[in-house]
């Protein structure tokens, strides 16, 4: 048994290396990317490098043939943008608002970045929802290229998109609207943090077909995804505080929530509906979303 678990942590261990290697070879071809475009705007430059550097981890997948390589680049890369953003801009910007939206920006990519590494198996297992789509045969990875790899590429710098407005010079002082925009950021990285860790406690001790309905899962039957969602409206009342001309970033945060709402929460509910018999009946009393007190049975 011991022999079957230092065989395990030593593959785990070659393929975080793998992974870590992806992700440099991946920054710096964003880097090159940037450096060819770098007299353009600076959305266009971000841009351009993030998808050069979404195309590259896209490869290493392929190589790979394991779609998860992906899966931290969501927490990864906005720290990376809001630092280009925060560097192109110049000096001027508020102090204030720079240090607050970059802290909680860290507190949530070193949280969550942690939260998979925590959970990661390594190149030998694949997210169910990617293992799924296995059946479409030579069709997958071109699925996997553009609804695994590009659409979360492209939601998440909408998302970050604010990020630009509140980190750059000409913005307004540091405000009520501020205060706001960090207490619902703070709770949104609160509230997820909270919600994993009561999974991962659940997850060690958990019968077949239990369910979790403990603690803030009473409340919601996702709470760690309305964490996430509330987090990037966080981020835009930040750039709205900033410059309320930038109010059209919206879209990120609304395409976010869109995806959470439309895509994420109906697959992982029919998932557990095929895996816990009694899901069902907890799906009836309780909220997808938004933590409300469960319905009476």
């Amino acid at each position: 048994m011991d022999r079957l678990e230092r065989s395990r942590d030593s593959g785990r261990a070659r393929d975080l290396w793998v992974c870590l290697g992806a992700y440099l070879v991946a920054a710096a071809v964003a880097q090159l990317t940037a450096w060819a475009v770098h007299d353009r705007h600076p959305i266009l430059v971000a841009g351009a490098a993030d998808l050069a550097a979404t195309l590259v981890v896209f490869l290493f997948s392929l190589a790979f043939n394991n779609s998860s390589l992906y899966d931290p680049y969501w927490s990864v890369v906005p720290p990376f943008l809001a630092l280009y953003w925060l560097l192109r801009s110049g000096a001027g910007g508020d102090p204030a608002r720079q240090v607050v939206v970059l802290s909680l920006l860290a507190a949530w990519a070193i949280r969550l970045t942690a939260n998979w590494l925590r959970r990661w198996r390594g190149l030998a297992h694949e997210d169910w929802r990617y293992a799924s789509y296995r059946r479409a045969g030579a069709a997958y990875w071109p699925i996997s290229f553009l609804g695994f790899h590009l659409m979360p590429t492209v939601l998440v710098f909408l998302g970050c998109l604010p990020l630009l407005a509140a980190l750059s010079s000409g913005g307004r002082r540091f405000g009520v609207l501020d205060g706001i925009a960090a207490a619902v950021t703070l709770a949104a990285v609160l509230v997820e943090g909270l919600a994993d860790r009561q999974l991962d406690r659940f997850l060690r001790d958990a019968r077949p077909g239990q369910i979790l309905d403990k603690g803030l899962w009473a409340l919601s039957r996702h709470p760690n995804y309305f964490g996430e969602v509330l987090f990037w409206w966080g981020l835009w009342l930040f750039g709205l505080a900033a410059a309320p001309a930038w109010a059209w970033t919206v879209v990120g945060p609304a395409a976010i929530t869109a995806l959470f709402l439309g895509i994420s929460i109906p697959m992982m509910d029919r998932h557990l509906m095929e895996h816990r018999p009694h899901y069902a009946e907890h799906r009836r009393l309780r909220s997808a979303f938004l933590p409300w007190f469960p319905r009476a049975r």
